[in-house]
């Protein structure tokens, strides 16, 4: 095992920069995931760290080595791929070996390791068994077997489940998660998905157009976004943006263009009449007598909970109940912020503001 080191490190592609200084601490033992949407340079930082893209400035150290010009197979690391990557002439204990077999290493350890990753991902009785013959999430494990059987410093993940379906994704985060927890070692992880991010990470990365947003435990993140892009990508159903402007007085506020007032625990000093975005997590709205008017849309019930999207004049914004509402499309519900939960963000910059 060993600390991952990322320090200012730019990426051009024919004079065009799509990393734009990325650094980001990876300590021993750590499972940090990269989250953000496509094209914001997420799986192409995670290519150069395994050395398949060339590093236009900046740094990489595995361990106390920095291994800007050090070939791939010399970094020590294993990767598993979002296809799986699966040679179909082999079975499953062959294509686990494979790697083992071209370092010359002995039978005798080749097997040995190939059983002890066969019994942490339950492999044991598919061993003979060709990839044809398996299922997707069979073939994920055996992916990650290969991996496993390397024994390396750090492993990288590039979207590995993104072919699965949803039921299987679900079951792979865990299995991935839990062998994370078994063997202990260095995980960088890419994904699209926030839900993966905040399941399966001891800390995220949220980036954005080539840059890092936010780097920090997943709780973290959901509680204090820095801006208003992190705001909205971590969370699901995402967070409200409301546009308004800051009233002060004994009860602060925000105030909406069509005259509605919504709740401040307390409003950043200074900031009366200032233009702002108004931003509440669907799970921190509650049906109150003292609530602001919406106008109910859609009603989308999942049974542990129910989902209504209402108008809230001429915003549509979405509210998570617990339980089971009896509301239907053009009904009127009050709904009410909790003051404690909403984050204020400035207009023109997006960035976070302190009460």
């Amino acid at each position: 095992m060993a600390s991952v080191q990322i320090h200012d490190v730019r990426k051009s592609f024919a004079g065009f920069e799509v990393l734009h200084g990325v650094s980001i601490p990876i300590d021993d033992g750590e499972f940090v995931v990269l989250v953000g949407p496509s094209g914001c340079g997420k799986s192409t930082l995670l290519r150069m760290l395994a050395g398949l893209e060339n590093i236009t400035s900046g740094t990489i150290s595995i361990g106390e080595r920095v291994v800007n010009n050090v070939h791939p197979k010399e970094r020590d690391i294993a990767m598993v791929f979002q296809n799986y990557a699966l040679y179909p002439h082999m079975t499953v204990a062959d294509n686990m070996a494979f790697s083992m077999k071209l370092r010359g290493a002995r039978k005798e350890e080749i097997a040995s390791r190939v059983s002890r990753a066969a019994e942490i991902l339950d492999l044991t009785p598919l061993l003979d068994r060709y990839p044809r013959q398996l299922s997707g999430g069979q073939r994920q494990r055996v992916a990650m077997g290969r991996a496993i059987v390397r024994d390396p410093q750090v492993f990288l993940f590039d979207e590995p489940l993104s072919n699965l379906d949803a039921k299987l994704r679900v079951a792979m985060r865990t299995e991935i998660k839990e062998l994370h927890q078994r063997l202990k070692t260095t995980t960088v992880y890419v994904t699209h998905d926030q839900i993966e991010a905040m399941t399966m990470a001891d800390k995220i990365v949220v980036m954005h157009d080539g840059i890092v947003e936010q780097i920090g435990a997943p709780l973290e993140l959901y509680d204090r976004p820095v801006n208003q892009f992190v705001a909205g990508f971590i969370g699901s159903p995402a967070m409200n943006f409301i546009d308004g402007t800051v009233v002060g007085g004994p009860v602060p506020a925000v105030e909406t263009a069509y005259g509605t007032r919504l709740p401040l625990a307390g409003a950043p000093p200074g900031s009366e009449g200032r233009p702002v975005i108004y931003g509440v997590r669907p799970e921190h709205l509650d049906r109150a007598d003292d609530g602001v008017v919406a106008e109910v849309v859609v009603v989308e019930p999942t049974g542990s909970e129910t989902q209504v999207v209402a108008r809230l004049g001429t915003k549509d914004i979405i509210a998570v109940f617990r339980d089971r509402q009896q509301v239907r499309p053009g009904d009127t519900i009050r709904l009410k912020p909790r003051p404690s939960a909403v984050h204020l963000f400035d207009k023109e910059t997006g960035q976070r503001l302190s009460a």
